[in-house]
């Protein structure tokens, strides 16, 4: 068999696999057309970052078996289309969780000592020793936003130091977090109180701009800012009138809005230190990711196993159709989870009702939580290492099967519980690809879990809808669904709303005011 390695590897990639007996090309560098015809017979193809694996890519490799990828993100990758076509795609997450905490010390270190700009003025001739009086991080506050894979390293060396750590991170618990020695805390506490604040998660609606003029006056005057996560968590134009008015005292910055970046005003400033995205670029994640990619593409092609797929699993299943709209109900139900819990998940009970669909119950509950994680996380999400991830949050995940639900054949319930509330809702196809959600906390509706939804508990009474709609009429926001859960003498009632534009701020805020309404939620899946 036949692998294409596209991308600069490590040489022991290449070494491993001929040593297992494949045909290994090592050509880097080629342009779409030229990779076209060079995949025409590979049964693999390995890639790092420069490579751009498109539909088209994958379309003409009519032999490729997998698609393995010498590092954490397969965003170069159509994983889409790969699963269409029964292409399985892997990834080799954690190789380079040392070298990114790692770095994000570095930073953290030359921010405190002022080691690069020392280096510049010696370098130039001059002895300024007083101009570059730093600070001991001993005894420092710092605030880590994200507690994942990375920002947990993070914090046990930052605890080595004789540092004190708080996190934010919505899927982690309080007992995972004390497991590390770490506190969890809120936003609002991280920036008004930490020394240092250091971002360690994914860029998702939610977090773009998250560090932003607003954010930053809350911070403690003098506050150093590091982002060794991703470019457009922090506001960088935001930042640099941040830095000029000393209200953050230095940044560290790894990642950039625009890579390369376009503007240089910020990375000049004297008073930050950047790197050109190097948080994963050492010699030993290199080789470790090259060797794990070699031995997972090995043991794939052997027949030995699967590991490190993002879509292993869910191959088996590519060419039966009539499962795919359960997968896509299922993950839009963790999503929204995701957006609808008030507090730390503790517990998800998902219960697969109807013997058509027992024996995905497994797969279903991983592409639950590929819902619940893939907006929130940092890491790669997929159907193999979802439930695990769930598992090592402290999320207690109980998968259960029935076949006695009263109106429907096939139906997908979850209940779930946090530190702060416990709701349920349940899904089901209609026909061959409808589908719709069909419960929420014991209130039956009927909607498309799709699109933009508002939802919110309200008081029973006549008027309430015509209110919320009068609202979006106002602000030419149309309505394109809607399901009332109501029962007959019931005090309260559930509304949900499919809206064709996502309302503004303001808009939100007057439904919110209104009497009756409570519990309004913005949902986009």
């Amino acid at each position: 068999m036949k692998i294409f390695i596209s991308d600069p590897v490590d040489e022991q990639c290449v070494d491993l696999l001929k040593q297992e007996g494949f045909a290994v090309v090592y050509q880097p560098g080629l342009d779409a057309g030229n990779l076209k015809s060079a995949l025409a017979d590979a049964d693999a193809l390995i890639v790092r970052s420069q490579t751009k694996v498109t539909a088209g890519i994958l379309e003409s490799a009519k032999k490729l078996k997998v698609v393995g990828r010498a590092g954490a993100g397969v965003d170069n990758i159509d994983v889409d289309a790969a699963t269409r076509k029964g292409v399985v795609v892997m990834n080799t997450p954690g190789g380079n969780t040392i070298s990114t905490a790692e770095h994000t010390l570095s930073m953290m270190f030359a921010l405190a000592r002022n080691i690069p700009q020392a280096n510049q003025s010696l370098r130039e001739g001059k002895w300024d020793r007083k101009k570059f009086t730093g600070t001991e991080l001993n005894g420092k506050l710092v605030g880590l936003i994200g507690l994942g894979r990375v920002g947990s390293e993070v914090a046990k060396r930052c605890l080595a130091f004789g540092m004190d750590v708080i996190a934010y991170d919505p899927l982690v618990s309080s007992e995972s977090a004390a497991k590390l020695g770490v506190r969890l805390a809120e936003l609002p506490e991280i920036f008004q109180t930490a020394d240092i604040i250091s971002v360690h998660s994914p860029l998702t609606a939610e977090t773009r701009n998250l560090i932003n003029a607003k954010t930053l006056a809350q911070c403690k005057k003098g506050v150093r800012i590091i982002n060794c996560a991703r470019g457009g968590i922090v506001h960088e134009k935001d930042l640099l009138q941040a830095l000029e008015s000393e209200q953050v005292a230095a940044a560290a910055l790894d990642v950039f809005e625009q890579e390369p970046p376009a503007d240089h005003s910020l990375i000049r400033h004297p008073h930050v230190v950047s790197t050109p995205h190097l948080g994963a670029s050492t010699e030993e994640a290199q080789e470790k990711v090259a060797i794990q990619i070699a031995h997972q593409i090995a043991d794939f092609l052997l027949g030995r196993g699967v590991s490190g797929s993002v879509n292993g699993d869910i191959v088996r299943y590519t060419f039966r159709k009539e499962f795919h709209p359960y997968f896509t109900l299922v993950e839009r139900m963790g999503k929204l989870l995701s957006q609808l819990k008030n507090g730390v998940l503790r517990s998800v009970v998902l219960t697969v009702n109807g013997a058509y669909l027992h024996e995905l119950t497994s797969l279903l509950g991983a592409a639950f939580f590929k819902g619940v994680f893939s907006d929130v996380l940092t890491e790669p999400i997929n159907y193999i290492n979802a439930l695990a991830i769930a598992k090592d949050r402290g999320i207690s995940v109980s998968l259960q099967q029935a076949d006695d639900h009263v109106l429907y054949a096939n139906v997908i319930s979850v209940s779930y519980e946090t530190t702060k509330e416990q709701r349920s809702f349940a899904g089901t196809v209609f026909g061959t690809s409808d589908e719709r959600l069909i419960a929420m906390d014991g209130f039956h509706l009927d909607i498309r879990p799709q699109g933009i939804l508002l939802l919110y508990s309200n008081v029973d009474r006549p008027g309430m809808l015509a209110r919320v709609s009068a609202l979006l009429a106002q602000a030419q926001i149309n309505i394109g669904g809607l399901s009332l859960g109501r029962y007959p003498g019931h005090a309260r009632a559930l509304t949900i709303i499919a809206l064709d534009d996502l309302p503004p701020a303001h808009v939100l805020e007057n439904i919110a005011k209104e009497e009756g309404i409570s519990d309004l939620h913005l949902i986009t899946l």
